[in-house]
């Protein structure tokens, strides 16, 4: 075990404090990774303040881990000491089912060991990438390519992939159009992402206040959804509506919004039940659906896509100790579009 420098929750609600944690020993086949960069993510504000639910303390968030290896156990083959790597939201699965077999980890039978507010294999918690450093298997680790900086590549472990999947998996596209409902930390990856794929990009937004950024980053398009006009211009427009927020919305109105056979899928997890009517979904044979990040095949594909395209988060660097107000600005809105740590100030 090594004990390194942390930033943690020492109760639900509680603000994060420098503390220190215990690493496990590197094993055979794990990693030791020098965390450089974290992502704070929304996901890390809700669990912090239990707003899915029960969760264990103290915590020490952060899923969207850049580094570089340090140390590699005697039974690694796909990194060595120096290499630049990646960790996202899980860090083991059973890897005996369907899913974990087909390269699906995030839909594990058993459940995947997501990398903070849990329990490993081992029986011990999970801390994130609010620290110094991380011990991860190797096969729970991604590349990242030398065509994207560590700082901007972090949130692509989250943000990106959360948003790469069911874009991929709805074949976001030339001839698509895509809608993505609102322009924060997730969104403004989804119009990038889908710009590059090829589609016509939408930005629904409930302002205009950030129309210019929408276009610059990718979007063809740019509407208010707090004008009631925007639903009668734009009925029966998408082939695929990507839902980023985390509130609960009218879906009656945005299913509307669909083509024949269109689907409308979501990714941000509101804290409140959501309601729908089934009559929104039968007119033209609408699907609402919903995707988990991604498998670790598909993290890596995501990676080389977005090194291939030049497409890195907005992000805003901050130090350690600025973690608490940053949090108060990610509910506020007011980040454009991803808060960093800059994980050498823990």
């Amino acid at each position: 075990m090594t004990t390194v420098a942390a930033y943690a929750a020492p109760a639900a609600k509680a603000p994060l404090e420098r503390t220190e944690i215990e690493r496990r020993a590197v094993g055979e086949f794990d990693v030791l990774i020098d965390i450089k960069f974290a992502g704070i993510c929304h996901s890390d504000i809700h669990q912090v303040r239990e707003g899915w639910g029960k969760a264990s303390f103290p915590m020490v968030p952060g899923h969207e881990i850049a580094g570089v290896v340090t140390e590699v156990g005697s039974g690694v083959t796909k990194y060595a000491v120096g290499d630049r790597v990646g960790v996202g939201c899980m860090v083991d699965s059973c890897r005996e089912c369907d899913n974990c077999k087909a390269g699906l980890q995030q839909y594990c039978d058993r459940g995947p060991t997501w990398t903070y507010n849990d329990t490993g294999r081992d029986g011990t918690p999970t801390y994130g990438g609010y620290s110094e450093n991380v011990v991860v298997d190797e096969n729970y680790v991604v590349r990242i390519p030398e065509g994207l900086s560590l700082d901007v590549a972090a949130p692509l472990l989250c943000a990106g992939i959360t948003t790469y999947s069911p874009l991929k998996h709805w074949n976001a596209g030339p001839g698509k159009k895509v809608a993505v409902v609102g322009l924060g930390g997730l969104g403004h990856m989804g119009v990038k992402i889908a710009h590059a794929l090829g589609a016509e990009v939408t930005v629904l937004s409930q302002s205009l206040r950030k129309k210019d950024d929408g276009l610059k980053l990718g979007a063809d398009h740019y509407y208010a959804t707090s004008d009631p006009q925007t639903f009668e211009d734009l009925k029966g427009t998408f082939d695929l509506i990507l839902n980023t927020v985390s509130a609960p919305l009218d879906f009656s109105a945005f299913l509307s919004l669909l083509r024949t056979d269109g689907a409308m899928v979501n990714v941000g997890l509101p804290e409140e039940p959501v309601q729908i009517t089934l009559q929104s979904l039968f007119g033209n044979r609408r699907s609402l659906s919903s995707s988990g990040i991604g498998g670790i095949p598909e993290t890596q594909e995501m990676l080389d896509f977005c090194a291939e395209h030049g497409l890195g988060a907005e992000i805003e660097l901050i130090a350690a100790s600025e973690i608490n107000d940053a949090y108060e600005r990610v509910l506020a809105s007011d980040v454009r579009y991803r808060f960093v740590i800059d994980n050498a100030t823990i």
